[in-house]
Parts: C-alpha cells; sequence; structure tokens
C-alpha cells in the first residue's frame, strides 16, 4: 500500500522522533496511554464511554431544542495540535444534532481575496444567526500557532492579531453569543502514535496534510506558541478550556459537558450529565507540554 507523503510519517517514528518517544509507542498496548503525567495509566472502557455518551448526546439534543426555540447563538472554537482530537469530539457532539441548526466551519487556507480582507473577516461570515450552535474545526488562533510556527504571517501581523482578538470576542459574548474555546492538549507520543494510524488507514489518510507532516518536527516551536497564545487570549470573559486529551473518550466527554453544565433548559437532567472531570479539564494552568 502507497503511503501518504512517501511514508514521510513513519520515516519521523524510525529516523528522528525522540528515543523516548518511539520506545513509549514500540512497548504500549492499544489502551495505554504514553503520557506519563497523564492522571489515568488506561483509556477509558468502551462500554462505560458508550453509556455515557449516549446520556450527555440525548442532553445535547434538549439543549439544541432549548437553544432554537430560545434564539440563543452557540459558538464552539475547537484548537490543538494535528491528532489532538478536534474533529472526533465535533463528531460526536453533532452527530444527533439537527444538522441544518448545528453546522461545522473547517476553512482550508485563505484565497487570495480572503489575504486581503481583515483577517478576523472569513470566520464572521460563518458565525451563528438565531438558534444556531457552529463549530469551528480550527479557528482565527491558526494566527497565534499554526501560521508564526510555519512563517505564514510576521511577528507584527501576529502581534496585531492579539491586539484584536480579546475585543473581538467580547464583542460576540457583549451581543449575545455563547463562547465556548476548547485547547484539546495531546502529549507528543499519542499524537505520533495516532499520525501513524492515520497514515497506514486508507480511510484516514485524508486527514494528513503536508504541514501535519512537517508540524512533527517542530514540537518545541508549536509549545512556545500554544503557551504564549492561551496566556494572552485566556481571560474572565473568554476563558479557555483546556483538555488533556490523550484519552479521548475522556476528552470528549469533558468537553460535552462543560458545554451542557452552562446553560439551563427544559428537563436537564444534571445527574446524567455527571460531574466535569477536573484531572483533564480545566483552565490553562493543567495544560502540559
Amino acid at each position: 500500500m502507497d503511503l501518504p507523503f512517501d511514508g514521510a510519517i513513519s520515516a519521523f517514528f524510525h529516523n528522528d522522533a525522540p528515543d523516548q518517544i518511539r520506545q513509549a509507542i514500540k512497548g504500549a498496548d492499544k489502551d495505554d496511554i504514553l503520557n506519563d503525567t497523564y492522571p489515568y495509566p488506561e483509556r477509558m472502557g468502551r462500554k462505560q464511554y458508550e453509556t455515557e455518551m449516549e446520556q450527555l448526546q440525548i442532553e445535547l439534543v434538549k439543549l439544541q431544542s432549548w437553544a432554537r426555540e430560545s434564539d440563543e447563538r452557540i459558538v464552539m472554537v475547537f484548537e490543538g495540535r494535528d491528532g489532538a482530537g478536534k474533529g472526533g469530539t465535533i463528531k460526536r457532539m453533532q452527530q444527533n444534532l439537527n444538522p441544518r441548526a448545528a453546522r461545522v466551519v473547517a476553512l482550508s487556507k485563505p484565497t487570495d481575496t480572503e489575504s486581503g480582507q481583515w483577517y478576523f473577516q472569513r470566520y464572521i461570515c460563518h458565525l451563528p444567526s438565531l438558534g444556531e450552535m457552529v463549530f469551528y474545526d480550527r479557528s482565527w488562533y491558526n494566527r497565534g500557532v499554526v501560521e508564526p510556527v510555519f512563517g505564514f504571517c510576521t511577528d507584527a501581523q501576529r502581534e496585531h492579531f492579539f491586539s484584536q482578538v480579546v475585543p473581538f470576542e467580547k464583542t460576540l459574548v457583549d451581543d449575545g453569543i455563547h463562547l465556548f474555546k476548547f485547547w484539546l492538549n495531546v502529549g507528543r507520543a499519542e499524537q505520533l502514535r495516532r499520525m501513524l494510524a492515520r497514515e497506514s488507514d486508507p480511510l484516514k489518510q485524508w486527514k494528513l496534510s503536508k504541514i501535519d507532516v512537517m508540524g512533527l518536527g517542530k514540537w518545541d516551536a508549536y509549545s512556545a506558541a500554544i503557551a504564549d497564545t492561551l496566556g494572552r487570549s485566556h481571560t474572565s470573559t473568554t476563558p479557555w478550556t483546556v483538555i488533556r486529551s490523550d484519552d479521548k473518550r475522556r476528552a470528549r466527554l469533558a468537553a460535552i459537558r462543560t458545554v451542557l453544565h452552562a446553560f439551563e433548559y427544559p428537563n436537564k437532567d444534571t445527574a446524567a450529565i455527571g460531574a466535569i472531570d477536573d484531572k483533564i479539564c480545566g483552565g490553562p494552568d493543567i495544560w502540559d507540554v
């Protein structure tokens, strides 16, 4: 089987990955957590996960029904390194909702026209109307992390972004939009394990891009940009929710619970929602490089 990008991810694993990362992947069972600082040694069991997920998805349906009847607007921004679980989390949140009022926004690189616009402009046109939920699979925070790491923006452009992003988001909140910002954080060994799995799976190879491959060798640069971004854009009005996503199952549940706990809606079942796992879900202080 031909591998995407001529097997560049496998080549990185064999030739360039730090030895401790390589050994952690080689010696692990599929359910093992590879990050020594993660508070659980194994991922959540499937039966428990599916039971809790079904309960939470029922609550999401209730939430959407209330949002549509009440003309509420909800925005969820999902950020994180490649392979952190953004798309999978969004999929589980959206899959039982009415797609007419629950949209996913996953923009490609800017066109020439968009490059000449105000930076936030192409994201604004996708904001929700009354009664809608919008999931941003990556967002305007590309300028905080991805673009500077790869030299796609200047230092001046990045600084200009940070001078505007908090006021921009505060404007959204002041206008009545419920804004959630999720940073899914995955450890280096787990990220590489997931990328290797994508490379060898014909059904998932489409998820890989040249940027993903190049990013494997830029771990430290990403870490510095992430830490700076979280520090400069986390406020009481527009906070970040950081979720450690070495276990995708726990991460998905934590994201959904964060949203559900933020609203009061008819027939809300607090017991079914359960508590947010503060061992893996909190503010930027739990971010773990």
